[in-house]
């Protein structure tokens, strides 16, 4: 419970986050949990993984991707940025395994790595489009 000043009242700071008023640990929930946490290397593999995701560049290739399998030169045309930006971007994407390739003659196609990837990426944009619904 926040506290006014008996001069001017106190206005809540919406930039910090809501905490406890009392710094009670409840040790029963705490058990419970502690062993469903992500172990630090799991962490550490995630945060890698949405690193891969943090490219606003990387996620229009990905969005071309979702669509349909695409070569370097058709990817490069479609999100405007040169072939070798682009393949620059799809080592990223290759290293966290969000995407994978085929060589046809002299081209190279990639597509999503996976169901996973596509479903990853339907329910963050959906996500998104509800969040936009509520604000």
């Amino acid at each position: 419970m926040m506290k006014a000043s008996s001069q001017h009242p106190q206005i809540p700071d919406s930039s910090k986050a809501p905490s406890c008023d009392d710094s009670l640990v409840h040790l029963e929930q705490v058990r419970q949990v502690q062993p469903e946490v992500l172990p630090t290397e799991k962490a550490q593999q995630m945060a890698a993984f949405f690193s891969a995701l943090s490219d606003s560049h990387r996620l229009q290739i990905l969005s071309a991707l979702a669509q349909r399998e695409l070569c370097v030169c058709d990817l490069a045309a479609v999100v405007k940025m040169g072939e070798s930006a682009v393949s620059h971007q799809l080592r990223g994407l290759r290293s966290q395994r969000l995407v994978k390739y085929r060589r046809q003659g002299r081209n190279v196609y990639y597509s999503l790595a996976d169901d996973h990837i596509m479903t990853l990426y339907q329910e963050v944009a959906q996500h998104l489009d509800e969040a936009e619904q509520f604000y």
